[in-house]
Parts: C-alpha cells; sequence; structure tokens
C-alpha cells in the first residue's frame, strides 16, 4: 500500500500549551487525547546510503500503522507554498516475524541505493506519543496533532557503544483537511511559541552527529573562492540531507535553509529546477517498481524535464559532464515510455469502442484490444523493472546525484538571469519556428511520414519550450507562466495529432490479427477512419495556436 503523508513538524519550548483552535474556520473543537507507545527501528547500510538519498526504511510497532514503512520523498512543493507541508509517499507492509531481516520486496526496491551493501539497524526511537484529532462540525478529522517524546538510542559516532539522546517535538499531520487549515493550526502554533523543527525527520535528528561534515572539508565542498559562487555541497553536510534541495526548502513556518548556489545568479535557478527533477525522479521509483497508478508516467515525466533542462540551459553546464547524462535519460525515457505508451493506447481504444453503437462493434473487439495492450503492458512493465535493476540506471543515478552536488558550472552561471536565461529560453522558440516551416512545406497526402514525424519533432520542441518556460518561473512569476501556458496549448494539440499516428499504427496491428484468426474487422477500419479524422483536425486546430504565439509570445518573453 502507498500511501501520501502531509505533515509539518515543531520544536517546542518548556512551558508549550496547546492553543484553542476553535477559531479556526471550519474547526469545531479538539478530541480527547490518546496515548500510544511506538517502537521504531530504522534499517540502512553502515554509510547511511538511504537516509542520504532522503529514503528511510522501518520496522515499527505500536500504534495503528504498526509495521515495515519505506518512505521515498514526494513532489517537491513550489517555493514560498508556506502552508503544504513536507510530502512523503509511504510503502507499507505488516510486521511479520522478524524484527531484524529487511522484508525482500522493501530489500529489492531499495538495492539500486544500496549497491549490495547490507541493511541492518543503525538506530531505534522509543517514543511517547500523545495524539489529539482535530474535529470539523460534521465529525470529520481534518487533521492530527500528535506531541511526541523521544529517546533515540544508537551506535556513537566513534564507536564507543550507544548514543542516547531524548527531546520533544510536535507533528501535525493533514487527514481530511486542506493546506488552509493546515496552514490555519500552524500560525496558532507558531504564535504559542513553537518553532520549526530545523530537522525533517526524527532519523535525522538522531543521527545528526553522523551527518555533519567534518571540520576542514574539502573546499569544493563550499564556496569557490574563484567566483564567489557558492555549490552544493555533498548531501551529508546537514540532518537536513533526508530533504536535500538545492534552493530552499519550505514547510509550514517558512524557509528552511540548505546549502544553495548564490541567490539570484543564473546557475542558481537552474540547479534548483534539476534538483527538484532529480528528487521526483528517485521518488516514484519505488512506486514504479510497485506498478501503483501513474507512477511510469511521472518518472517518465521526470526523465524528460531533466533532459529537456540539460539541453535548454546547457551553456551553463560543461557538457563533457552533462552529454553522456542526456544519452541516458533518453534511454531510461525509451524504456519507461514503452510501459506508458501501452497504458494510454489501452485506456484510448476501450473508450473508443464503448462510445461506438453496439451494432458497429462486430466481434470479440474489446477483448482482444484488452488482452493484447495488457500483455504489451506487462512485458514492458517487466523489462523496467529489469533495468531499474541494473548497472546502467545505477550509474544514472549515480551521475545525477553528482551533478546536483558537484555541479560542473561555467562562468555563464555567475551572471544574471536576464542576461543568460531568456535568450536560451527564446532560442526554443527558434527552433519550433524552424520546424514549424519545415511541416507547412510539406504535402501531408504526398508525403505523410515525413509530415508527421516533422509534426512530432514539433511537439517535442514545444515541450522543452514549454518546459524551460516553468522551470523560470520562480524568477519571472506570471510572465513565464504565460509562456508555458502558450507552448503547453501547442504541445497539448501536436500531442493528440501523435497519439492518432501511434493509435491508428495499433488499430492497424489488431485488425489483422483479428482478420487472420478469421474475425470481422470492419471495427478496426472503422476506428482507424475516426482516427484519421482526429488527425487531420488537430493540425487544423493547430495553426491558430501558432499563429496567436507568433505575434505576441516571443516578443512578450523578451521585452514584457
Amino acid at each position: 500500500m502507498v500511501v501520501r503523508e502531509v505533515e509539518t513538524k515543531f520544536d517546542l519550548p518548556a512551558d508549550f500549551v496547546l492553543p484553542e483552535l476553535a477559531e479556526v474556520e471550519g474547526v469545531a473543537g479538539i478530541g480527547d487525547p490518546q496515548v500510544h507507545r511506538l517502537d521504531a527501528t530504522y534499517f540502512d547500510s553502515e554509510d547511511l546510503r538511504l537516509l542520504r538519498a532522503g529514503i528511510t526504511l522501518r520496522r515499527r510497532t505500536g500504534g495503528a500503522d504498526a509495521g515495515w514503512h519505506l518512505k521515498v520523498p514526494g513532489d517537491a512543493q513550489p517555493a514560498g507554498d508556506a502552508s503544504s507541508g513536507s510530502r512523503r509517499d509511504e510503502i507499507r507492509l505488516p510486521p511479520g516475524r522478524s524484527a531484524r531481516t529487511v522484508p525482500a520486496a522493501l530489500a529489492e526496491q531499495v538495492e539500486p541505493r544500496t549497491q549490495g551493501a547490507k541493511l541492518g539497524p543503525v538506530v531505534r526511537l522509543r517514543t511517547r506519543r500523545t495524539e489529539r484529532r482535530v474535529l470539523a462540525r460534521d465529525g470529520r478529522v481534518l487533521a492530527e496533532i500528535a506531541l511526541d517524546e523521544v529517546s533515540a538510542s544508537s551506535p556513537a559516532a566513534d564507536g564507543s557503544g550507544l548514543s542516547v539522546r531524548g527531546w520533544s517535538e510536535l507533528e501535525v499531520e493533514l487527514v481530511e483537511g486542506g493546506p488552509e487549515t493546515l496552514a490555519a493550526i500552524c500560525e496558532r502554533l507558531l504564535r504559542a511559541g513553537a518553532t520549526p523543527s530545523p530537522a525533517p525527520s526524527k532519523l535525522a535528528r538522531a543521527l545528526a552527529d553522523r551527518l555533519d561534515p567534518a571540520d576542514g572539508a574539502d573546499p569544493a565542498d563550499g564556496a569557490d573562492p574563484a567566483d564567489g559562487v557558492v555549490v552544493p555541497g555533498d548531501v551529508t553536510a546537514s540532518a537536513r540531507a533526508v530533504d536535500t534541495r538545492v534552493g530552499t526548502g519550505v514547510g509550514c513556518g517558512g524557509e528552511q535553509p540548505v546549502r544553495r548556489v548564490r541567490a539570484g545568479r543564473a546557475g542558481a535557478v537552474v540547479l534548483g529546477h534539476l534538483a527538484d527533477h532529480v528528487q521526483r525522479l528517485q521518488a516514484h521509483e519505488p512506486l514504479v517498481r510497485a506498478d501503483e497508478h501513474d507512477a511510469v508516467h511521472q518518472m517518465r515525466v521526470a526523465t524528460r524535464r531533466l533532459r529537456a533542462a540539460l539541453a535548454t540551459f546547457r551553456p551553463l553546464l560543461d557538457r563533457d559532464v552533462t552529454d553522456p547524462i542526456r544519452v541516458e535519460l533518453q534511454w531510461l525515457g525509451e524504456v519507461l515510455g514503452a510501459a506508458r505508451d501501452a497504458e494510454v493506447i489501452r485506456d484510448h481504444l476501450r473508450a473508443l469502442v464503448e462510445a461506438e453503437p453496439a451494432e458497429l462493434v462486430l466481434g470479440p473487439v474489446q477483448a482482444r484490444m484488452v488482452t493484447a495492450m495488457g500483455t504489451r503492458y506487462r512485458k514492458a512493465h517487466d523489462q523496467v523493472l529489469v533495468e531499474l535493476d541494473g548497472a546502467r540506471y545505477a550509474a544514472l543515478v549515480a551521475s545525477l546525484d553528482r551533478l546536483i552536488t558537484r555541479p560542473p558550472l561555467t562562468p555563464l552561471a555567475r551572471r544574471k538571469p536576464d542576461k543568460v536565461l531568456l535568450p536560451l529560453v527564446a532560442r526554443t522558440w527558434t527552433r519550433m519556428g524552424r520546424l514549424h516551416r519545415a511541416a507547412e512545406a510539406l504535402d501531408p497526402g504526398r508525403e505523410p511520414e515525413r509530415h508527421d514525424e516533422t509534426l512530432h519533432e514539433l511537439r517535442k520542441a514545444a515541450k522543452r519550450a514549454r518546459y524551460a518556460g516553468e522551470a523560470l518561473a520562480g524568477v519571472y512569476g506570471a510572465r513565464a507562466k504565460r509562456w508555458a501556458k502558450q507552448m503547453a496549448a501547442l504541445q497539448e494539440t501536436l500531442g493528440a495529432h501523435q497519439d492518432t499516428v501511434v493509435i491508428r499504427a495499433t488499430l492497424r496491428e489488431l485488425g489483422v490479427a483479428a482478420h487472420l484468426d478469421g474475425e470481422n474487422a470492419f471495427t478496426y477500419g472503422r476506428l482507424h477512419a475516426l482516427e484519421q479524422a482526429r488527425a487531420d483536425a488537430t493540425v487544423r486546430d493547430y495553426r491558430p495556436d501558432w499563429e496567436r504565439a507568433a505575434a505576441k509570445q516571443l516578443h512578450r518573453w523578451l521585452h514584457p
């Protein structure tokens, strides 16, 4: 089972008293306290490879969710969103019999990060939790507030027996409430004296002595005296490594500092964008392994965004480093794409058949479609798992980690965004214009394949332009969002056209197979014709979108 958590943690003064919350809109009151005793043992390699990658693996007893929990970072939050808390995706399994052996299903999912290193207990946390529910007037549970008194025991950093420490913290977790509820509760807690916790988890706090950098660290991990640009240090540089991002981490209480490239420079913008999507890619890997809904799609999107960013912003990074990464991201995208395409085609074909009058569906059309595409998806997903377990993917993950922790910045990264990033985004439009003119010069009737392929390339160019605009939304706000929205409209229309190309090929393949098996192929031919008509319509719809963009978009981007 996969669960999405939205929670925020606070440190508390000695005299802290939980404030009244009845004045929060929609809150009727707070339920009676319930006390739980929790005992959690966390597992990792000796050098804490999981923790350094933002992953936690534990076995917990006590409370309502006893069992094994594998947590990975969820989608990164938009910069400046101070009310959304932190998000983590969690895979849960029953506790089982053994308290010291990690279940094979979870060990397999983290193996690309551990690379064969033995997993064992690294810290034990005993917690006395006093939990209270925040109730709505209709009886719904909007959130849960938990006061935790924690005792942590782990091997001391110098190997001399156990290190034991204790502290108190308060945690707010959304249940049925929305972000506005979390924000209002946080405001009351801050007013009562609570402060945002500097550590993203109990585990990071308990192991802080093993995560802090040693004195006299390599200068490459900090400020580079040659250019004054601060590059991200190793993710072990802080107990905040569990949620490492280049840029600013944001929680309920406001900004949490992390090591970052010098603010206000082009390199900071690009590295922040890359770090977000490296995190997203790694966060969705366990979900892909578990075959969760939409996980393949989301991991593929992260892969594409990373590849697009390395292409668009290549002058800011050493291409000897980034070009091989782009090649490997393309490979990973193709691996994931086979499974994703099978999903999309299956769902579209099913909808096509369901929309047809019953008298026009001759033979077991839908059964053949579902069976064929289901088999194709399972084979493709099995191949995804093979590749995720392989050395090539492990090498790519390591390369992405190095890209963020040791960014190969060029001198252009020191310049201001207006001087560097705006022209690079404008260049994506120039490429689109070249492809548009090439498509217009082709006759679809005489050269249908070349025409379809050119529109496909134009769609990919529009997607790159959209991603480039979205990467700069944190700097240019509505201006970048307008650009991205216009590019997304072009991408969507051209994407629908490319879908018809793939679906028509699949329908022909299914129709031939049905005919050879003695079935009536009429319906496949009819659906093929409907898809051809849809393709023609997308070309007509695309042209006015292009004309609007050509008349306004580039000028607005460069000269707002």
